[in-house]
């Protein structure tokens, strides 16, 4: 059950209108790393998880996610405001109207003509919300850590939104949601840890003979860590195909009458190199056509 308090979780003061603001804030509204994509998220994780600690953990915190998007779209709606009037009212001239919305260089007109000034489910550039920013697979163990990585994107780009605003206010309230994923990444990290046997995911184990070794496959420029030569690691310098000692090949085994089809199909279609025939494209070239002889293209048998 959810029950709606009134007040922001965390008091919001926004100096000034600004269209252009708002609409980057739309990132964290209705973008991939925003607060929408990880309520939900944290909420299916939640809803389908079977430990009492991780279930209330998961809870808890997509509550919370719902608390910080409210927070985002309340200061999007403020940043919208004198958008949201003017726009209503006709009160400025066309121009001036035009200017006031598209003066930052983005596309805030879009939100506040669409949108009426208030926070759209769309992404800084207007791309909707998609449910296909939950990555969820139903493994503790391969969700906890999905959710550190998303915890860890979302304070990166709550650290790039601070940066672009000299408002006090918006970057108390900005801070502090950036302080929040920090918190929700420990408490995440802390989870995946409770569980004694958290690596590797799920529950077959990897084939030993390929689990602790590293394949070079570049050339020149290698530089060796603790990644690729700690004694965890087997270091194969030059890996060739195929490394389970195979032929590299692929193979099928075809009963006797689709074996038969395929031979046809293959005989049927076979390339000929010895064939150099005139192309459509050779015939249209207004150069000269090289080692190109008619007589030489065969008819089909």
């Amino acid at each position: 059950m959810f029950k709606h308090i009134k007040q922001l979780q965390y008091t919001v003061r926004v100096a000034g209108p600004n269209p252009g603001l708002a609409n980057l804030l739309l990132e964290q509204f209705g973008g991939p790393q925003g607060e929408l994509a990880a309520a939900c998220r944290y909420f299916t994780q939640g809803i389908g998880e079977d430990d009492a600690g991780r279930k209330d953990l998961l809870l808890d915190i997509a509550t919370e996610e719902l608390s910080h998007l409210e927070i985002i779209g309340t200061i999007v709606g403020m940043l919208n405001k004198g958008a949201k009037g003017e726009l209503a009212e006709g009160t400025e001239k066309e121009a001036e109207l035009y200017r006031s919305l598209t003066g930052g260089g983005n596309d805030s007109h879009i939100t506040s003509l669409l949108y009426g000034g208030g926070p759209a489910l769309v992404n800084s550039a207007g791309v909707p919300w998609s449910a296909a920013y939950i990555d969820t697979i139903g493994e503790p163990t391969a969700d906890l850590r999905s959710n550190i990585a998303a915890e860890a994107r979302a304070k990166i780009v709550y650290e790039r939104l601070i940066n672009v605003t000299d408002d006090p206010g918006i970057k108390d309230a900005l801070s502090f949601l950036m302080t929040r994923e920090v918190a929700h990444q420990q408490s995440f990290e802390k989870a995946l840890y409770a569980i004694q046997d958290n690596f590797p995911p799920g529950k077959l184990p990897p084939l030993p003979q390929f689990s602790q070794v590293y394949y070079n496959m570049s050339e020149g420029g290698t530089v060796r860590g603790s990644w690729n030569s700690d004694k965890t690691f087997e270091y194969v310098d030059q890996p060739q195909p195929a490394v389970d000692g195979g032929t590299g090949e692929a193979s099928v085994s075809l009963d006797a009458a689709q074996q038969s089809q395929l031979d046809a199909m293959k005989a049927r279609t076979t390339s000929d190199p010895s064939i150099n025939p005139v192309t459509g494209a050779e015939l249209g070239s207004t150069g000269p056509i090289e080692n190109t002889k008619p007589d030489i293209i065969k008819p089909k048998t």
